[in-house]
């Protein structure tokens, strides 16, 4: 099990264009330099590109999203949906151990949101070249996440955004962190240190899991284990997906700062108040309260404080807290 202060390797199912495997259907790749510059010193990848391993090739034909959902040729002379759910089918054993997936945005295959959709027409006919709406999902996509809803996912595009990419990243940690716990020949008293861990995290996330986590975690000891561990996934899992705005962690926030402020003076006190005050204003980043936070912490060796994964919930060199 993860010690307080280390942090477990995610396990990243990613499309293989985006660390720039030449796979795309012109023969190009789409590398991105925040997976392959800057997260892949800390993460295993695991790369997929279904289009190549259903045995397209590169380059392929231009392949479009069909109202139906069918996946076709933009000519209309190969339907490939079939091989598609043939090969999710086998993929989804494999992507069940993994801590998260990033996928290639406006891909037909692994796009996860706002994709073209275009009219079904008859079998082997050209499609339209205007699409009916962008409310699409890649084939694969979507057969992985109906399959596998609990997985931390999100496309590369979409990463770029400061904030989605922190909660994605602060996701993943925490499912890896999580799979390293009941991989381990875990006890109930494990499953409570590790709750009580995260308990301000998940504070953050959502009030409402936090109190649904904590009658689960009562019950260990009495419950069968394996009921216990699925149970707790999932509530896991849901809290994480709530994505934290500026009023929850101006809660979490706050809860720190009353089980420290007994032990400072009035000095330091002011200081982290005004910390605080300043990101509720949007003057400071989060990073900001968290560091003095922390920093306060360690110095009146406070446990339960600093083992809390709040103040540290991934390795520091991401500087994701910087942009919130």
């Amino acid at each position: 099990m993860t010690a307080a202060g280390a942090y477990p390797r995610p396990r990243l199912a990613v499309s293989s264009c985006l660390l720039g495997a030449p796979v795309r259907y012109n023969g190009g790749h789409s590398r991105d330099r925040f997976l392959t510059d800057v997260l892949d010193p800390h993460v295993d990848w695991v790369p997929v590109c279904p289009e190549m391993e259903i045995g397209l090739g590169a380059p392929r034909p231009t392949l479009r999203l069909l109202t139906d959902g069918h996946l076709v040729t933009k000519e209309g002379s190969a339907d490939h949906t079939a091989a598609m759910t043939a090969l999710a089918e086998t993929r989804v054993p494999r992507l069940e151990v993994l801590d998260g997936y990033v996928l290639k945005s406006r891909s037909p295959s692994c796009g996860l949101f706002r994709l073209p959709r275009y009219a079904s027409g008859r079998p082997g006919e050209r499609t339209d070249d205007q699409p009916v709406d962008r409310q699409g999902r890649g084939v694969f996509a979507d057969l992985v996440r109906e399959a596998l809803p609990d997985l931390p996912a999100e496309e590369d595009g979409r990463l770029r955004d400061p904030v989605l990419r922190e909660h994605f990243i602060e996701r993943i940690f925490a499912h890896a962190r999580l799979r390293e716990l009941f991989a381990a020949d875990w006890r109930p008293r494990d499953l409570v240190a590790f709750h009580s861990r995260h308990k301000l995290q998940i504070l953050a996330h959502d009030p409402a899991a936090y109190q649904a986590l904590g009658r689960i975690v009562a019950q260990a000891g009495t419950r069968p284990r394996d009921e216990l561990e699925a149970d707790y996934r999932h509530a896991f899992s849901a809290a994480f997906g709530v994505r934290p705005k500026r009023g929850r962690h101006m809660n979490a926030l706050q809860h720190i700062f009353g089980m420290l402020s007994d032990h400072l003076d009035d000095t330091r006190r002011h200081d982290l108040l005004a910390a605080i005050d300043g990101y509720r204003q949007g003057q400071a980043p989060l990073s900001v309260p968290i560091a003095l936070l922390r920093h306060h912490a360690m110095g009146e060796d406070l446990d339960y404080l600093t083992q809390q994964t709040y103040l540290d919930p991934y390795p520091a060199d991401l500087v994701l807290r910087h942009y919130l």
